[in-house]
């Protein structure tokens, strides 16, 4: 029995629907880049109703109503063409996130930023015709935790925040801790109205909506793109507003609304119903451990030095009481040689090796002055300080830990490659 035969072969090329200076710019640069434009349309619906004929590798949208349309993405998704959504304004982060397109770009598309050189030797047949998922990404939860005694999971959860907003993700910064929430200060906001004890209160009520969310949460906006905060409770006397009910109900909202929510938690995971006679009544360490259990991963902070890397080690096994190991991405803060000795890094990561089986824990170099410039100016790290060291291995584990192990999840879409020109 022979093999069906494709009706409409893939076209090739690519396809702008984007506002007309950026798409004359590009269409201008195409070719001295190796890339063939095969259609430049005024609106979604056009270029939707042209995709089955064109069979394009790739499609470049810019996220306004006039440009992507729910009918534009389906037809990306059914045809096999890679879509590139440019999503600069809140606005349009908001339209891509409605419309299920979890990667986009928070700035201008440019053919030097997006566009791989080709490699020599024939092309792979099916690589630029993967089908893409129809159906909308669930966005990812990521909890920062770690043992008492300052590791620094207030500083990493926002650096962290921020790195993931910058790549195009759709990202939201909630402060789940009910000891000492810290997040609003950090970034020189109020805290009279705290976000994320409004939404737990909403999603008691079954009410959180994303137009609540918007309500609740700050935008902060950074020099690409922004993300939005739920701040935490002023007073540590409020922490009964947050129970394990509540949060986990905020969280289960929070993947329809962002792509990525990155969770600030509390030192304990302590079970404080055994010291307490009334089985029913709230849980200080409920907020903890609620997030813990419902993160996708959990960022675990300890500090580089012999007291901050005997709690790591035993945080970690209280930690996997509740969440599976490979869930789990160990991060060792403040690393420095007055504190370990010579060649910290490597000491670091035998100790840990020897003693904890940790083998491949992320090492965040020593930068107070970085962290002290990102606190006095209300910023996260890589907006107060850009070269940082430290701002640099939080960049590595955005890219290698986070974002490439994600990319293989249902919904996500890639860029594309050059053209090859046949000699």
């Amino acid at each position: 029995m022979s093999e069906p035969v494709d009706p409409a072969p893939r076209g090739g090329g690519v396809a702008l629907c984007l506002p007309l200076d950026d798409e004359q710019r590009l269409d201008a640069s195409a070719r001295r880049h190796g890339v063939r434009v095969v259609a430049r349309c005024s609106g979604a619906s056009e270029l939707a109703a042209r995709i089955p004929a064109l069979r394009p590798d790739a499609v470049v949208a810019a996220a306004q109503p006039q440009y992507l349309d729910a009918a534009l993405v389906a037809a990306c998704d059914e045809h096999g063409a890679k879509l590139v959504v440019v999503a600069i304004t809140r606005d349009e982060q908001r339209l891509a996130a409605e419309l299920g397109v979890i990667d986009t770009l928070a700035e201008p598309f440019e053919w030097d930023a997006q566009v791989e050189p080709a490699p020599d030797g024939p092309a792979p047949a099916a690589a630029a015709d993967e089908p893409v998922a129809a159906t909308p990404a669930r966005g990812e939860v990521i909890a920062v935790w770690g043992p008492a005694g300052a590791p620094g999971r207030t500083s990493i959860a926002v650096a962290l925040a921020a790195e993931l907003a910058g790549r195009g993700g759709v990202v939201g910064l909630a402060d789940a801790d009910t000891h000492a929430a810290a997040i609003a200060p950090s970034l020189g906001l109020l805290d009279e109205a705290p976000g994320f004890a409004a939404a737990c209160r909403l999603a008691g009520h079954d009410a959180l909506t994303r137009d609540e969310f918007e309500r609740v949460a700050e935008w902060v906006p950074l020099s690409r793109g922004g993300m939005s905060v739920l701040t935490g409770i002023g007073s540590a006397s409020r922490w009964p507003e947050l129970t394990a009910e509540r949060v986990t109900a905020t969280i289960t909202a929070a993947r329809a609304w962002v792509s990525t929510l990155v969770l600030d938690t509390a030192a304990s995971l302590e079970h404080d119903e055994e010291i307490s006679s009334d089985l029913h009544a709230p849980r200080r360490n409920a907020a903890a451990l609620a997030a813990v259990r419902a993160a996708d991963r959990v960022i675990l902070v300890g500090a580089a030095d012999a007291i901050g890397l005997t709690r790591l080690v035993r945080a970690r096994l209280e930690l996997l009481e509740h969440v599976p190991p490979e869930r789990v991405i160990v991060v060792v803060n403040k690393v420095r040689a007055s504190a370990i000795g010579v060649n910290p890094e490597a000491q670091v990561r035998q100790s840990l090796a020897r003693f904890a089986g940790i083998d491949d824990p992320v090492l965040i170099p020593w930068d107070p002055r970085g962290f002290d410039a990102a606190l006095l100016a209300g910023r996260p790290l890589g907006e107060a300080v850009p070269r940082s060291a430290a701002r640099a291995a939080l960049g590595a584990l955005v890219d290698e830990r986070i974002l490439e192990s994600a990319a293989t999840r249902p919904g996500r879409r890639g860029f594309f490659t050059r053209e090859r020109r046949l000699a």
